[in-house]
């Protein structure tokens, strides 16, 4: 009686297992969805920047919660902070309305095409994806000084030097993030 039980368990086991192995793509897609499709391609092509990149950050950012607002008052589903936001919308000529600018910012495609701006600076400005996402969470002054003081290097290929454990974590999720949407959404 023991013997067929536990050939039972042990095949209820190898079915779950075949079914996860040949769903697991679909499981993934929907941990790992592309909400905002339209829009995220519109800046991504817009701004030169990796769709997949995109995702990966409102995943890490915001887990597609258009309503986000972080305990640093980082809003919507790329967490841009309202300084930053002003910055860029200023610097290049973003047209949102100015008067009511933090509500105009929590609006999906204006967050998304001030993100995806702010983040296609970044790889222009580091020339790698590493480097450009440790700004995107710990900014550009203090990464400068990471490469500065020879902390970091400035090619991303020591990313596991990052001194602020929470831009550590960061990195590497996005990254991490990154290759799931690459190889899943190919």
């Amino acid at each position: 009686m023991k013997s067929k039980k536990m050939i039972i368990v042990i095949a209820v086991f190898l079915l779950a297992i075949t079914v996860i192995f040949l769903l697991k793509d679909k499981i993934l897609r929907i941990i790992y969805p592309q909400n905002y499709k339209e829009i995220v391609n519109i800046y991504a092509e817009e701004y030169g920047v990796d769709e997949n990149l995109i995702f990966a950050v409102i995943k890490a950012e915001s887990n597609f919660d258009e309503n986000a607002v972080s305990h640093k008052n980082a809003i919507g589903l790329m967490q841009i902070m309202e300084e930053t936001a002003e910055d860029i919308v200023t610097r290049y000529g973003i047209d949102i309305d100015k008067d009511n600018f933090n509500e105009e910012i929590k609006k999906v495609e204006n967050n998304i095409n001030i993100g995806t701006k702010y983040l296609s600076t970044l790889l222009e400005t580091y020339g790698n994806k590493e480097i450009a996402v440790a700004a995107y969470n710990a900014g550009i002054g203090t990464v400068n000084n990471w490469i500065e003081k020879g902390i970091i290097r400035n090619d991303g290929t020591d990313i596991e030097n990052i001194p602020y454990k929470e831009t550590n974590n960061y990195v590497r999720k996005i990254l991490r993030n990154y290759e799931i949407y690459q190889r899943i959404y190919k």
